[in-house]
């Protein structure tokens, strides 16, 4: 690939939070990176169409990005603990993706 690895990194993780702000704002109840009022990180579907169809369109990537830690953090802890475990969650990401992408064009 012709960016660095930490740029990538630095993309990746700024998209990620851009993307989880924005479709919770879009789709969800609360204008947030992580909403504490639904049940699930992923959000919920809505019974309004549009909303219930944007849902289903972001889920898969929610899937990914949210990973192991949907239920794991609604007990109230520090937001900046939550935001560092993302963080470092997604740059595990950014890094496995920047290595294959890079497999990829190098093949």
């Amino acid at each position: 690939m012709d960016i660095s690895r930490k740029k990538f990194i630095l993309f990746f993780v700024i998209s990620a939070f851009a993307f989880m702000f924005i479709s919770n704002a879009l789709f969800g109840t609360e204008a947030r990176v992580f909403p504490w009022n639904e049940k699930s990180f992923l959000g919920t579907d809505s019974p309004i169409a549009w909303k219930s169809a944007g849902y289903k369109i972001s889920y898969p990537i929610k899937v990914v990005l949210i990973g192991p830690f949907d239920n794991v953090f609604h007990d109230d802890p520090p937001p900046p603990l939550v935001a560092a475990v993302f963080a470092f969650y997604w740059s595990i990401l950014a890094l496995i993706l920047h290595y294959l992408l890079g497999k990829i064009k190098r093949a």
